[in-house]
C-alpha cells in the first residue's frame, strides 16, 4: 500500500484552518458517519441539510453522535427567503420564475451551495447519492466559475509509495479545447502545490515528444502548452511529452534534453477524458496508487463531487482537502 502520510498531513493542516463545510446529503448514512468523524477529529465544523428531527432519529438508530453538527432545514431557515431571492435574481435571465426558485432552493445541493456562496460555509462536499451532473449544476448556477478560467475540471491525487502525482482531467471534461487544456494545466499546478507543498512540474501529455510525430491531436497539445506558458510564465510547464519522457529521468534527458519538466513531472495533463480516465484507473488498479478524488477545480469556491461508491473515509478526506482549498 502507498504511504498515505500525505493524507495525514492534509488532515493536520485542515484542523489548523478551522473551516466550515456543508455535507448536504443527510439522508445518506455514510454522510452522518463522516459528519461525526470530521467533528470529533476537529477537521472542520459541519453543516448538513434536512429535517432535523428525522436526521437525529436516523443518527440515533445508527449510533452516530451528531453533537456539534448543525442541521438546517431549508424552509425553516431564516435565510430561506433571502436565498430564494438571490437565486431568482441569478437565474431569471434563464427564464427561472420566483416559484421555481423557491422549489429549487428547497433542494439540499442548492441550499448547501448558497451557504457557500453567501460565506456561511467555506466549502460543500456532495455526490454520495447525487449524480455528478446534479452536483456540478448546483455549483455552476449558484457559485459560478473563477475569473480567467475557461472551464471547470477535475484532478486526482495519485499517491504512490515514493511519489505523488496530480492527473487531470480524469473525470469531467470529455474533449477540452487548447484554451481549456491550458487552464486545466494551470489550475491543477496551483492546486498540486496547495495540497502537496511540492513545486509543480507540469507535463502536457501526448503520443509525441517534441515533434517525434505529427498529427492534429498533437497540435492541440502543442497549442495548449504555448497558451499555458504565455498565461503563466512563472510555472514549469512543457510539452508535448510522452508519458515516459515526462516521468522517467533517463528517458526525459534523451528525448527532451532541453526541457526542465521532462523526467521530473509531477502534474500530468492528459489531452482528453479518454486518456485521463483510463490513465488514472491503470495507475490505481495495476500500479497500486491510492487515487484521491476527483477534486473539482475552477469554481469560485470549493464545491466537491464525491463518487457514489465513496466510503466514509473518502468523504472525510475530501472534506479535509476542501478545507485546504478554501480561501
Amino acid at each position: 500500500m502507498p504511504d498515505l502520510q500525505l493524507l495525514k498531513e492534509i488532515r493536520e493542516k485542515a484542523k489548523q484552518r478551522k473551516k466550515t463545510v456543508v455535507l448536504p446529503e443527510s439522508h445518506d448514512d455514510r454522510v452522518l458517519f463522516a459528519a461525526e468523524k470530521i467533528t470529533k477529529e476537529n477537521l472542520a465544523s459541519v453543516i448538513t441539510i434536512g429535517d432535523e428531527n428525522a436526521v437525529r432519529a436516523k443518527a440515533n438508530e445508527l449510533g452516530v453522535d451528531l453533537s456539534g453538527v448543525r442541521i438546517i432545514e431549508p424552509e425553516k431557515s431564516d435565510k430561506f427567503s433571502d436565498f430564494v431571492n438571490f437565486f431568482f435574481n441569478l437565474r431569471k435571465h434563464k427564464g427561472v420564475t420566483y416559484e421555481q426558485a423557491k422549489e429549487i432552493m428547497k433542494k439540499d445541493l442548492y441550499f448547501g451551495a448558497m451557504l457557500v456562496r453567501e460565506n456561511m460555509a467555506d466549502a460543500s462536499v456532495a455526490g454520495s447519492t447525487a449524480a455528478t451532473g446534479d452536483v456540478l449544476r448546483a455549483a455552476f448556477q449558484v457559485v459560478g466559475m473563477k475569473e480567467n478560467v475557461s472551464i471547470v475540471s477535475s484532478f486526482f491525487l495519485m499517491v504512490f509509495p515514493d511519489r505523488t502525482f496530480s492527473f487531470a482531467d480524469s473525470a469531467v471534461v470529455p474533449n477540452p479545447t487548447a484554451e481549456q487544456l491550458a487552464d486545466i494545466a494551470i489550475t491543477t499546478a496551483e492546486n498540486h502545490k496547495i495540497l502537496t507543498g511540492e513545486e509543480p512540474y507540469v507535463a502536457m501529455l501526448s503520443f509525441s515528444t517534441k515533434g517525434s510525430a505529427k498529427h492534429e491531436l498533437i497540435d492541440k497539445v502543442i497549442e495548449a502548452t504555448k497558451l499555458a506558458q504565455e498565461k503563466r510564465p512563472d510555472l514549469h510547464i512543457d510539452g508535448e511529452l510522452q508519458f515516459d519522457a515526462a516521468i522517467v529521468d533517463s528517458v526525459g534527458r534523451r528525448k527532451a534534453p532541453e526541457s526542465e519538466v521532462a523526467g521530473r513531472a509531477n502534474v500530468l495533463i492528459f489531452p482528453d477524458l479518454n486518456a485521463g480516465n483510463i490513465g488514472y484507473k491503470i495507475a490505481q488498479r495495476l500500479g497500486g496508487a491510492e487515487a484521491i478524488g476527483p477534486i473539482v477545480q475552477g469554481l469560485k469556491k470549493p464545491l466537491f463531487d464525491l463518487s457514489r461508491g465513496c466510503s466514509v473515509n473518502d468523504i472525510v478526506n475530501t472534506t479535509a482537502i476542501a478545507c485546504l482549498m478554501a480561501k
